[in-house]
């Protein structure tokens, strides 16, 4: 039986009636009704086009050919329980392990993000013995209850803090509690790590691990958890994955991986070394997950990797990237409201403020312009940062030049409108597309951490 078309209109409706509200559309007073993609660009009931500059998720570009015929032949042939013996998910084992260092060569295959993040963080919980988690404050890791737990962006909303969880300082030189013009805010930031440490001691207590969203950390006595479902798989143009911007001394004890692995198919895993993985096997309870790592999935992200090699994505993003963020900046010396610019490959962003003195967060005029940028000029883009204050760029990887520079012209003719009194201010309450991800400072954790060891 085919589906049947549905109206827009009566789409809105059912979806009102059968989905649960809590499950929030982009832009919500007028969602976009998608019905195709392709590359990086969607096509809505009226096949009107819009640029993405949302869509991280799929990664090599929305309906890729090469993706859909590797899953279509493999879903032809076999999809069964991860628990058969298959060739699949020990090859794409092989070619993760080539990509990461050395040490991290064992692998757990899942569906989400936020399974590989519960899986890490139980992996870093059997092996010290400890539970005690330090986590950086703003932080989103899935919605998972247990991540629930260790994300300052979630409980704060709902039950609050844990005792076992600790929330430092992003050490964010822009906003943050110590920036730019601080002498060592390296040094300040490990010091307020380094209290949340012995505060812990006091109580009789160890530290499990440091969990970091897409960004580096180096040696620590704990477990160092890192999160590069936002910025693996190339995004950052120079490197493979984000952690590796910090050079090739630097290699986490747990890497998780999600979002651009399928392009949109579920697939997520969890990288870590043999002897993490040789503790969470000796509590002798079997780990097994039904879909994670099934021979359609493993089809696809093989896939996704030969097509980043065989398309050069992360030259790509190296090229792109680097335009856009000039344009961006260029665009900051004709606007005051543009405080900062910052990012790396195709993970930009651009901070706006009322006040570049003061820094005050420009929320409405941010929520504004992604609308005006949908409704006006047909471009996705979201919002970010715990002010919803920040425009982010992260759009499939084939993004070209010529996006770039069309999202610029738009954004510089919409703030130019403002300049002259002509952007109209919003209520806060009007969604427009938030997110909870990009880094909001430019200081290396790395620095942060080294600076912290000296404190041992």
């Amino acid at each position: 039986m085919a589906l049947r078309t549905l109206g827009k209109e009566e789409t809105l409706a059912m979806r009102s009636r059968l989905i649960g509200q809590s499950c929030r559309l982009f832009y919500s007073d007028d969602p976009v009704k998608i019905v195709r993609a392709r590359g990086q660009y969607l096509y809505d009931e009226n096949n009107q086009r819009y640029l993405d500059c949302i869509s991280n998720v799929h990664h090599v570009g929305h309906c890729h050919p090469s993706i859909t015929k590797a899953a279509a032949a493999q879903m032809d042939l076999l999809n069964t329980n991860t628990r058969f013996l298959h060739d699949n998910i020990v090859v794409y084992a092989e070619r993760l392990a080539a990509a990461l260092p050395e040490k991290l060569g064992v692998f757990y295959f899942v569906n989400s993000g936020s399974e590989a993040n519960d899986l890490a963080l139980r992996l870093a919980q059997q092996y010290t013995q400890h539970k005690d988690v330090i986590v950086l404050d703003h932080a989103y890791h899935g919605h998972l209850m247990s991540l629930i737990d260790i994300s300052p962006y979630k409980f704060r909303k709902l039950a609050g803090q844990k005792d076992w969880v600790h929330v430092a300082p992003l050490p964010d030189t822009y906003r943050g509690k110590y920036r730019e013009d601080h002498p060592n805010p390296g040094q300040a930031y490990a010091d307020t790590v380094k209290d949340l440490i012995g505060e812990v001691h006091m109580k009789g207590r160890k530290i499990c691990a440091f969990f970091a969203e897409s960004l580096p950390i180096y040696q620590a006595p704990f477990q160092v958890l890192i999160y590069e479902v936002q910025t693996g798989f190339g995004r950052v143009g120079s490197h493979f994955w984000g952690f590796q911007l910090q050079g090739e001394d630097f290699c986490p004890d747990i890497v998780t991986l999600g979002k651009p692995m399928g392009n949109g198919h579920p697939l997520a895993c969890v990288a870590t070394t043999a002897e993490i993985a040789g503790a969470f096997t000796a509590n002798s309870v079997e780990y097994f997950n039904t879909f994670g790592g099934n021979p359609v999935s493993c089809a696809i992200g093989l896939a996704v990797l030969d097509v980043i090699e065989e398309e050069d994505l992360r030259g790509n993003a190296t090229r792109v990237g680097a335009h856009l963020k000039v344009l961006l900046t260029e665009l900051q010396t004709r606007h005051e409201i543009i405080g900062d610019v910052r990012g790396v490959g195709l993970f930009l962003g651009i901070e706006l403020v009322t006040d570049r003195e003061k820094r005050t967060p420009a929320t409405q005029t941010a929520a504004l312009v992604a609308k005006r940028l949908k409704e006006e000029d047909c471009i996705c883009i979201s919002t970010d940062g715990p002010w919803e204050s920040v425009l982010k760029f992260k759009p499939p990887m084939c993004f070209s030049m010529e996006d770039a520079e069309l999202v610029v012209q738009c954004i510089d003719r919409i703030l130019t409108g403002y300049l002259h009194g002509h952007l109209h201010t919003i209520p806060l309450s009007a969604d427009c597309v938030c997110g909870t991800s990009l880094p909001t400072g430019r200081l290396s954790i790395k620095m942060l951490v080294l600076q912290l060891m000296k404190c041992f």
